[in-house]
């Protein structure tokens, strides 16, 4: 008998192990997601996902997270209709821009995810340096992205050639446990 409350208890005790590490960290409200380039810069919301992040534990982490296009913001309504226009991003036909990680790596100074970006329906590999702060049970992840537009089928309209090929993404990701 005591042999099997032993057992239960080292099996309870193991699975709340297990959820706790599994539970990863929830996106605070209070995040920013910038982008700027020749021509057009702004911010997206609705950021929501899963991020399983452990310094200690990296083959473990993962990134599966997605913002909603509908929710760019350029600061000028007229822009904003534009770029979820068919031209631009088409926010009807792709809804959401989606980043899946591969692989963490340490790096001198701070990690890099390697993972597919999804945009405007094309999937493409790519490389995100970012550093992680954590405080107790917050933390806070920052890295940037440049992305070519062009690379994910983003023509704009006739006269899209003002805007730049090239946006610098960047991201301030507050965290909490």
């Amino acid at each position: 008998m005591k042999a099997a409350s032993f057992y239960v208890l080292s099996l309870i005790l193991a699975s709340s192990f297990a959820v706790r590490q599994l539970n990863g960290w929830r996106i605070s409200e209070d995040y920013v997601i910038k982008f700027s380039g020749s021509g057009a810069e702004g911010t997206f919301r609705k950021l929501s996902g899963v991020i399983q992040f452990d310094p200690e534990d990296l083959k473990r982490s993962r990134f599966d997270v997605t913002v909603d296009v509908n929710t760019i913001s350029t600061g000028n309504k007229t822009k904003d209709r534009h770029a979820r226009g068919k031209s631009w991003l088409d926010a009807e036909r792709y809804p959401r821009i989606r980043f899946t990680s591969s692989y963490i790596a340490r790096r001198e100074e701070g990690y890099v995810v390697m993972g597919t970006l999804e945009l405007h329906g094309v999937k493409k590999e790519v490389n995100m340096p970012f550093t992680f702060s954590k405080n107790g049970h917050n933390g806070i992840f920052e890295g940037t992205l440049t992305v070519d537009r062009q690379e994910f089928g983003i023509e704009g309209p006739f006269l899209g050639f003002m805007v730049g090929d090239e946006f610098d993404i960047t991201l301030k990701v507050p965290v909490a446990q």
